[in-house]
């Protein structure tokens, strides 16, 4: 890393529409790349009868109902747990001259592409140990490299934005780009049936095979975008900090304020993967639908939760956003309360899908713009109390929580599908809608004692600045 004295102008520039783009494009990639994992792994490894692919790992449990890809998972997680605080601390102490975030996305952005790609290239197309040393293998580099390229994404966005309204905006866009990777990354097996006839391939597996491939290429263009594109010394506010990896860390953890907001931020990210996950069970097994229904189903939720996207920039400032994150979470237990009941209820299955979808895509919109503005005025709040910008940890913990709430999604419903998870043996997959729907509850519960006002009335001068 260059040593040389980062060198940012006194008074950063606004961050044009263009760049504003070019950042939330990075964001799509990513967003590809971690929802094809949430979306399809457990599917593609331990699909159900009805899916027209081999099991690849075995399907025995452990003490009743741990599975081998639920602790192939859990071990992956043990090793974020140590590379995202320090890829935050070396992000905020960086001196690099073109900044402290853009040369880290750069080393991770290749590798992040590479790896998700080798995730789904097992080296043996059955039941297989090495199967599954292979999926724990490459998993592990896939979220190290993320890592890499996610937490200095994140902590750029309060550093490109420099009010309260900038920040939200910027928020906004990144929400709407991640909800775009769900649309794509939900396509996998859809594409798998027209992309196996037009090439030829043998089996199904092939065809999912290459549709990953061609993901992890566009994620790889869509995440070189914001390197190449923004001169981070010319648009960001921020500056080296100066505090030593563990003294900032346990700073960093030692706020009861960023605690509770990083813990409803798990349960929030754990709940949602629980349902992308879910997905393609509800539909194909609990409605008896044909598969292809899921991208449907998906590109709808991003659909109603755009249209959403006004209202909640108008609403945030009118009521502030903790009331709002309050409510999604209980529209979001109200979700779940459905998924159980998928299949059962007196109308139409399509409509039994549509209905849930919809209702889940409140959430979706709320939930995917506030919880980043939020975060955003808390790192300028402690940056004005401690004198020190240490954005990367904060961004750091809130990564770490959003990737262990990915993690805890798959893994409960991985554990869950020991239960049952074929038509007429569906209790594992109804179970999954119990949990998220206590996972929201308790979400709101302890979201409920975040101090908004406080860091807003501290923040007042930028407030006042922007609306004047």
């Amino acid at each position: 890393m260059d040593d040389s004295p980062l060198s940012a102008p006194a008074r950063p520039l606004r961050l044009p529409a263009s760049k504003q783009l070019a950042y939330a494009l990075g964001q799509l990639g990513w967003s590809i790349l971690i929802n094809v994992v949430g979306i399809t792994l457990v599917y593609f490894y331990l699909p159900p009868d009805n899916a027209g692919i081999p099991n690849l790992i075995t399907p025995a449990t452990f003490l009743g109902v741990l599975n081998a890809l639920v602790l192939i998972a859990a071990a992956g997680r043990l090793v974020d747990a140590v590379t995202d605080p320090w890829v935050a601390s070396l992000s905020d102490r960086s001196t690099n001259p073109r900044g402290r975030r853009i040369p880290f996305m750069a080393k991770g952005a290749i590798p992040a592409a590479v790896f998700l790609a080798l995730m789904f290239l097992p080296p043996v197309s059955g039941v297989s140990g090495w199967n599954a040393v292979w999926v724990l293998a490459t998993s592990i580099g896939f979220y190290v490299a993320l890592t890499f390229y996610v937490t200095p994404f994140y902590a750029l966005l309060p550093e490109l934005g420099h009010s309260p309204r900038e920040r939200l905006n910027l928020a906004t866009w990144v929400s709407i780009t991640y909800a775009i990777g769900i649309i794509v990354a939900g396509s996998v097996t859809v594409l798998a049936e027209p992309v196996q006839s037009a090439l030829g391939l043998d089996s199904a597996l092939q065809a999912i095979q290459a549709v990953v491939v061609a993901l992890a290429v566009l994620s790889l263009v869509l995440m070189a975008i914001p390197v190449v594109a923004i001169d981070e010394r010319r648009y960001s506010a921020g500056q080296p900090s100066s505090v030593p990896f563990k003294p900032a860390l346990r700073a960093a953890l030692g706020d009861g304020q960023l605690r509770r907001f990083i813990f409803a931020d798990f349960v929030y990210f754990a709940a949602i993967t629980i349902i992308l996950t879910g997905m393609l069970y509800y539909v194909t097994v609990l409605l008896e639908e044909d598969e292809s229904l899921v991208a449907t189903l998906l590109a709808v939720s991003v659909v109603v939760s755009f249209l959403l996207y006004p209202l909640v920039n108008l609403l945030a400032r009118r009521f502030g956003k903790k009331p709002l994150v309050m409510l999604s979470f209980f529209v979001m237990a109200f979700t779940f309360g459905n998924v159980i009941l998928l299949g059962k209820l007196p109308m139409p299955a399509v409509a039994q899908a549509f209905f849930v979808v919809i209702v889940y895509s409140v959430p979706l919109a709320f939930l995917g713009v506030l919880p980043n503005a939020m975060l955003a005025d808390y790192c300028q709040w402690d940056a004005r109390r401690s004198g020190e910008r240490k954005e990367g940890l904060f961004y750091a913990a809130r990564t770490l929580m959003q990737k262990f709430g990915q993690t805890a999604g798959v893994l409960v419903f991985a554990m869950l599908t020991t239960f049952g998870i074929n038509i007429g043996d569906d209790l594992g997959i109804r179970l999954s809608g119990v949990v998220g729907a206590v996972l929201a509850l308790l979400a709101a519960v302890v979201f409920a004692g975040y101090d908004e006002r406080r860091i807003l009335d501290e923040l007042g001068d930028e407030v006042e600045a922007e609306a004047a």
